[in-house]
């Protein structure tokens, strides 16, 4: 995967997260999961750019 792209999707997936957590409690089963898919995709990026 490149890295530009994984970008985009994490910082989507970082506005998705911020419109679902506003109004919500933090510890709200989505907003939780949706925050680890995004840790998630920061993890691969953090590899990705220490292999380049």
């Amino acid at each position: 995967m490149r890295a530009d792209k994984l970008l985009s999707q994490i910082d989507e997936q970082r506005n998705r997260l911020y419109n679902l957590a506003n109004g919500r409690r933090l510890v709200d089963p989505e907003v939780v999961q949706m925050s680890q898919e995004l840790d998630q995709l920061l993890n691969l990026y953090t590899i990705l750019i220490k292999r380049e």
